[in-house]
């Protein structure tokens, strides 16, 4: 079935403003509350979120075997469960719909009114229920510095790296949607120099620039998927803060790994953007310096994507000071590689769960993904515009990530994904 509603000459009646992250090619989808208090899956063209509960029960989506409350619900899980074949009908309709040469909506006011809200008068909800996280640690970039920063550049990439996409099952009740500030969390840290720990608040709070897929339900319990079909069960990707307490999870890690330092909060971005959408931002992944075991060598050469990721930090006087400039093609190993290496062990992946691709960092200092990286343990302090420094984040610290694809005839965006860091709460 043709992705029609990739079209490039496509153009909509609503009003898209130029290098809009939502243009009718990108169409989206996510959970918002409307003014009237209901809750919707819908989507996105230009600065105008369309409800797609009503749009089906007006009839829009005529032809296409759907339930009848497959949008009246608070998350995409069932829509994504129904499959590639379904996402893309209902894109193509959508795309149809609002294609500036079709009158049906667009003549039809009564409708437009039920349909459509200003986004700037929706509520953005966390759009999926995630039932399980895994993070992976795809950046060979990101990997080299911190272990070159930890270990020395003699030992900087572990014996396992380059055969195996490294990753971690990660907590799923603190992933939060864009906006949702984020406490300091608590925790033992080991200070400088000391054998015995201490209790507190982290001192060292970091981002981690970071995408995200969704899948749908994949595989049953016990049937790896193979590498060559893992896309197919991809339904698309948002940006992702896995935000990380540096000083808790130094203490902590040996030898399980990450916990406190993590669990605390991940932020996505509330919209997810589908594979469809990006499947003009195709790219070369990057050459793999060992031959990995046949299940995880992919046929196709071109399994990444060129999506351009700034992070910003929005300091309390309003500043917006850009921090790093880097791509998600850098990654070392793919999506379609790290799904396959998931589930070679025979492990079931369903609709709604999350895989973090890892801290994205290219190969020049501008492009590091983590303040860890960025201030280069403490050792390189950031000045900002106001003239203050830093080499970790403080309270009242705003982080903003942005992403987009974009080539001569379209620009396909992510939004934003931001949270604020407020004080420790208070301990009773």
């Amino acid at each position: 079935m043709q992705i029609t509603a990739n079209n490039p000459d496509r153009k909509s009646w609503l009003e898209t403003p130029e290098n809009c992250d939502f243009p009718i090619q990108n169409i989206p989808f996510g959970v918002f509350i409307t003014k009237d208090d209901i809750i919707t899956i819908g989507t996105r063209i230009g600065e105008c979120a369309i409800d797609l509960g009503a749009f089906h029960q007006l009839g829009y989506f005529e032809g296409i075997p759907l339930t009848d409350d497959i949008f009246m619900q608070d998350s995409l899980n069932d829509f994504i469960a129904d499959g590639r074949k379904t996402w893309r009908l209902v894109r193509n309709r959508i795309a149809d719909v609002f294609d500036a040469k079709n009158p049906k909506l667009r003549d039809n006011k009564a409708h437009r009114d039920i349909i459509i809200f200003d986004v700037n008068e929706v509520e953005m909800l966390l759009p999926i229920d995630v039932g399980d996280y895994t993070d992976f640690y795809s950046s060979k970039e990101h990997a080299t510095n911190v272990g070159v920063m930890f270990r020395g550049k003699d030992n900087a990439l572990m014996p396992n790296w380059l055969h195996i996409p490294v990753g971690y099952h990660g907590r799923a009740s603190s992933i939060v949607v864009s906006g949702t500030p984020i406490h300091r969390p608590y925790g033992q840290t080991l200070p400088q120099g000391e054998s015995t720990p201490v209790f507190g608040p982290s001192k060292l709070v970091d981002m981690e620039v970071e995408t995200a897929f969704i899948t749908t339900a994949a595989n049953h319990l016990g049937e790896p998927i193979p590498v060559d079909e893992a896309e197919e069960y991809i339904f698309g990707m948002v940006l992702f803060n896995d935000w990380s307490a540096r000083d808790i999870q130094k203490w902590e890690y040996v030898p399980l790994g990450p916990f406190l330092g993590k669990s605390f909060a991940s932020t996505i971005s509330p919209w997810i953007v589908t594979m469809d959408a990006l499947e003009p931002f195709r790219c070369e992944s990057p050459k793999q310096d060992i031959k990995p075991l046949p299940y995880l060598q992919q046929t196709r050469t071109d399994g990444t994507f060129d999506v351009k990721i700034k992070a910003f930090l929005e300091t309390e006087n309003g500043d917006l000071n850009l921090l790093t400039t880097t791509n998600f093609k850098y990654l070392y190993w793919t999506m379609a590689q790290q799904l396959a290496h998931h589930t070679i062990n025979g492990c079931n992946v369903r609709a709604g769960d999350m895989m973090g691709s890892g801290t994205i960092s290219g190969p020049t200092q501008n492009s590091f993904g983590s303040m860890l990286e960025l201030a280069w343990a403490g050792k390189k302090p950031i000045t900002l515009k106001d003239g203050t420094q830093r080499v970790f984040f403080n309270d009242g610290d705003n982080v903003i990530i942005r992403g987009y694809c974009e080539n001569e005839n379209v620009r396909i965006g992510f939004g934003k994904c931001t949270g604020k860091i407020l004080p420790p709460v208070t301990l009773k």
